[in-house]
């Protein structure tokens, strides 16, 4: 049997260790996977070249490896990514959020202002509502949202 050329083994660390590089950098990019394989590959390829190449085991192992990656991969992604609210809201999702006033609410107009998560929305209400009053979104349409004031909620 030839030697074998080093260069593709190599290559394939290099890629596996920009991959993972790549994920810590931008978390969710899913690379995990591809990089744990092509690692494994990789150092199989450079010190054991002939369980890669001329048996069994070698694909066995780059199988076992995506299966143990898939297996991190999916508890790491809940965790660096919990859940959280939509990053474009609706107004129509709103309802049922609470918020704060921050512009005078007056009735028949959109001069109100209420921030409800972080985002702030144009706001009508049946009756006027000052700065800094508690309201829950009852209705949404639009870019506006109807408010009804409420009891601002108590710490438990």
């Amino acid at each position: 049997m030839s030697a074998i050329d080093p260069t593709i083994g190599i290559s394939l660390v290099i890629v596996g260790v920009i991959l993972f590089a790549f994920e810590l950098v931008h978390p969710g990019a899913l690379l995990l996977i591809p990089g744990s394989i092509l690692l494994v590959a990789g150092f199989l390829y450079l010190f054991l070249p002939n369980v890669l190449l001329d048996s069994y085991v070698g694909p066995i192992a780059i199988i076992v490896v995506a299966i143990v990656a898939a297996l991190v991969e999916i508890p790491y992604y809940r965790w660096i990514a919990p859940t959280h609210w939509p990053l474009s809201t609706t107004s129509g999702g709103l309802v049922g959020a609470e918020g704060i006033v921050i512009a005078p609410i007056v009735p028949n107009t959109l001069k109100g202002k209420v921030r409800v998560r972080s985002e702030v929305w144009s706001a009508k209400a049946d009756a006027e509502i000052p700065v800094g009053t508690h309201v829950r979104v009852v209705h949404g349409e639009g870019v506006s949202v109807t408010v009804v004031s409420v009891e601002p909620a108590k710490p438990s």
